[in-house]
């Protein structure tokens, strides 16, 4: 990920109250057919007030269903960036003969996003239409409290949410947003649109975007290489997926890929199997696509 011999490994979580959280919320898993699974979850999301910004396969064996509504919009409105969270991540996935549903936290991503609201409407409209059978993602001892989350960064030196990057900067917010959607109709570097949401009461736009890589040199920021790399428990976090580019103003920002990743696998090894080395080159090549698609200008790093 970047130079990290002799640093001391993952900052541990303080777990200072009993309010402990993960990334992610297993919904249900059971036999079933992936076809009729999909149109069931997005029928379901609609019906509790949700509104589908937009979906894509990155692989066959899963689908990611973004959703958002106005409240979720008003709720991240309120903080700063807080555009970075204005879509929550549905995921229908095939493992091993079941199918498993599951969605991003909203209360996790709140804190970790150190947003006002705590998306608690978010929270209950979709347990209350899909369920809540556990929280899961990393194991339980690295289960996070609301302070650990807004101050969590994978290990000293690397980047916390504060850290994320400048990737361009425009004449104007209009025209930030409209290079954006220029370069990802045209695919620029392999990354696609996959939805927008405007935040209402400012000039903020996020887009999730689908990342493809079909050459080696390209292959790190590939969604299927990455996720085959670092998504390999018996309950699947597809839902880590699509990554985001937010229009704030006339600029034009994205996280940096060692925080996105961190953040949703705070327990993932640093060397082994299925550990962070083996994504070693995936945040260079993510911020140099997302540095492209932005219309910026790629530097050294």
């Amino acid at each position: 990920m970047v130079a990290m011999v002799g640093l001391s490994g993952p900052v541990q979580a303080s777990h200072s109250d009993d309010h402990l959280m993960k990334p992610f919320v297993l919904a249900s898993k059971a036999a079933g057919d992936m076809k009729a699974v999909v149109a069931d979850v997005t029928a379901k999301l609609k019906g509790a007030g949700f509104e589908i910004a937009g979906s894509y396969s990155p692989y066959p064996t899963a689908t990611i269903i973004a959703v958002t509504n106005d409240a979720l919009r008003a709720g991240v409105g309120k903080s700063y960036f807080g555009g970075y969270g204005a879509a929550q991540r549905v995921s229908v996935t095939s493992h091993k003969g079941e199918i498993q549903v599951a969605y991003t936290n909203p209360t996790y991503m709140a804190s970790a996003y150190r947003m006002k609201d705590n998306l608690a409407d978010a929270a209950g409209r979709l347990a209350k239409a899909l369920g809540k059978r556990t929280e899961y993602g990393p194991a339980d001892k690295e289960a996070m409290n609301d302070d650990d989350l807004r101050d969590y960064h994978y290990m000293f030196g690397m980047e916390d949410f504060t850290n994320h990057f400048e990737m361009a900067e425009h004449a104007s917010y209009q025209a930030a947003v409209d290079m954006v959607e220029k370069n990802l109709a045209k695919g620029v570097m392999g990354v696609t649109k996959v939805y927008r949401i405007d935040i209402p009461g400012k000039k903020e736009t996020v887009f999730g975007v689908s990342m493809k890589g079909d050459t080696e040199k390209t292959k790190e920021q590939d969604d299927a290489y990455l996720m085959s790399e670092i998504d390999f428990k018996p309950v699947r976090s597809t839902a880590h997926l699509p990554y985001e580019l937010l229009v704030s103003g006339a600029k034009v920002f994205s996280q940096s890929a060692r925080f996105r990743i961190a953040i949703n696998f705070p327990d993932l090894s640093m060397m082994g199997d299925n550990s962070l080395m083996n994504i070693m080159g995936s945040p260079d090549a993510i911020k140099e696509a997302l540095t492209e698609t932005a219309g910026g200008k790629i530097k050294s790093w």
